[in-house]
């Protein structure tokens, strides 16, 4: 199999591609000039120009891949008849709205369930759930590799240790919203203050809580893009501003209990407003830092952005996969394929998560036992080389 890997410097391409090579595949890497989503000139005929040479080598493109979905892609892949093959790792993710998502070629790997039968339930069949996956050969060499710098011995770095984004950035949308009358904001403030209370349900989807009229209320003093091309519900996009502002507030929020409490770090990008307690010691990167990180620190969080309703994220799977311990708040797919106290400790409210963490450094050895088997099984089920075949084959 040979395949067109779109490349746009997304921070697992090297992982993907090197398991794909792996796998016995032909891996060849294009990159566009341009940052767009639209379909250009330039793009058309730098796709065509690497299809019709592949042709004439004698060895044709089986597909063209990439890591989210690119509308542009996916009509020059409609035009030549080409398999395009994508796998989504973003939710909410802005380009299943366009209509190009319903073109005959494409294979969508969507690793949220809930967000995959949402598609589904308007028609769209390009749509497959698909978990997301790591490079088992990788980590397991670079865990070898930590542990010989220490002669075999497991040595920390840190107690409690969070790495992502705080989202209290230009992200954080809500508070940009100009001129909501006080009425609405105060109870959709105190809806958002409720929410950050329990990490097993989404108040946002009851429609009993935040009903139509509050969210047209919202949608009266937010200005959304009208170019044509998407057929976006206008409506979830208000409510996914809102359960990002409640991850915002509940990142921040558990992170203060824990620098209250314990020696609690912070890996993120960019500036920050300081945390009391918490050391801020920027950004980790995805290759190698990021796992030196998970498997040195005693506890690491993983606070699931809550616009990921079902799906389990990859910062699950990295940690795992990097031999860490790992506790996490909680959603459907990890209740269905993680067990808690044996493959990661899940937390179902922030005095529970607060709880456990003080349990779990204090009981060594059972901490240490849950991150060898959670460890097994992400090499067991959601390795790059277990997944991948049923993705692009």
């Amino acid at each position: 199999m040979r395949i067109l890997y779109y490349d746009w410097d997304e921070f697992n391409s090297e992982d993907c591609r090197d398991a794909m090579r792996r796998l016995g595949y032909q891996v060849d890497i294009f990159k566009s000039t341009r940052d767009v989503l639209d379909l250009t000139e330039e793009l058309f005929e730098a796709v065509i120009a690497r299809v019709e040479d592949a042709e004439k080598s004698g060895t044709p493109y089986d597909l063209v891949y990439s890591f989210n979905f690119f509308p542009n892609l996916s009509e020059i892949c409609q035009r030549i008849n080409m398999r395009y093959v994508s796998w989504v790792f973003d939710c909410p993710h802005k380009t299943l709205c366009s209509y190009n998502v319903s073109n005959s070629v494409n294979e969508i790997h969507i690793f949220d369930r809930r967000m995959c039968e949402d598609l589904k339930s308007k028609g769209v069949n390009t749509v497959t759930h698909t978990p997301l996956a790591v490079n088992e050969y990788r980590l397991k060499k670079l865990c070898e590799e930590l542990d010989n710098e220490t002669m075999g011995f497991r040595v920390y770095e840190h107690d409690v240790c969070f790495v992502g984004n705080l989202y209290d950035n230009e992200y954080n949308f809500y508070d940009q919203i100009i001129g909501i009358p006080s009425d609405i904001k105060d109870y959709v403030d105190s809806v958002i203050e409720a929410q950050e209370k329990s990490f097993s349900s989404d108040f946002f989807t009851d429609g009993t809580i935040v009903n139509t009229d509050h969210i047209k209320r919202i949608r009266d003093y937010v200005s959304f893009e009208s170019s044509g091309k998407y057929n976006i519900d206008y409506d979830e996009v208000i409510l996914d501003i809102l359960r990002k502002k409640v991850t915002v507030n509940e990142r921040r929020h558990i992170l203060e209990k824990m620098g209250e409490n314990f020696d609690t770090v912070l890996y993120t990008a960019g500036d920050v407003r300081p945390i009391e307690g918490v050391c801020n010691l920027g950004f980790a990167d995805y290759m190698t830092r990021m796992p030196r990180v998970f498997r040195r620190s005693k506890v690491n969080l993983n606070i699931i952005l809550r616009s990921i309703r079902s799906g389990i994220p990859l910062r699950v799977i990295d940690v795992l996969a990097a031999g860490g311990f790992l506790i996490t708040t909680t959603n459907p797919e990890i209740e269905e394929n993680f067990v808690d106290g044996q493959d990661l400790a899940i937390a179902r409210t922030p005095e529970e998560m607060l709880a456990k963490t003080k349990y779990y450094l204090e009981h060594e050895e059972e901490r240490k036992q849950i991150a060898i088997n959670g460890q097994k099984k992400v090499f067991k089920e959601y390795s790059y080389t277990k997944i991948l075949p049923k993705v692009v084959e």
